[in-house]
């Protein structure tokens, strides 16, 4: 017998994306690297706010710093453990607002125990703003559009 997805109320999809990415914490990163091939990775957002726009710390040496710069259109596709599925497609933007930059410093000890300060020359904050939010049940093989301000 084929598995039925839960009904999905248009009204709860904003709680249910969030509710995906609290779940799942960790997202996959799509990029296109300088062979036009896509690239995915995990990555660990530092923040996440209400409308989902993410912010990911990096580091300039990484591989995805020069794919995001050479084309700047990602994806976040978060998979929770009872496989409702979040994809965020938009765009990274790296953060120069030092008011932003300090306030995610400040909230993540793990940025100062590997960059020791937000000076490092290595650090780099990426926004990733949304253009589309889906969120998927499980078993159900089709997105919804999520609204990015709750109802």
């Amino acid at each position: 017998m084929k598995p039925r997805p839960k009904i999905v109320d248009p009204a709860q999809l904003h709680e249910l994306a969030h509710n995906v990415i609290r779940k799942a914490k960790f997202p996959m990163l799509g990029t296109v690297d300088e062979t036009n091939r896509p690239r995915v990775r995990p990555v660990s957002p530092v923040r996440v706010d209400d409308d989902f726009t993410v912010f990911v710390a990096n580091l300039a040496s990484y591989h995805k710093t020069a794919e995001i710069l050479a084309n700047p259109k990602v994806e976040l596709a978060y998979l929770e453990p009872d496989h409702d599925q979040l994809r965020i497609t938009g765009t990274a933007v790296a953060v120069t607002n030092r008011e932003t930059i300090e306030a995610i410093w400040s909230s993540n000890p793990l940025l100062k125990q590997y960059l020791g300060s937000p000076e490092n020359p290595e650090f780099i904050l990426y926004r990733i703003d949304p253009e589309q939010v889906r969120f998927m049940r499980e078993w159900a093989l089709d997105y919804h559009d999520v609204p990015r301000q709750q109802s």
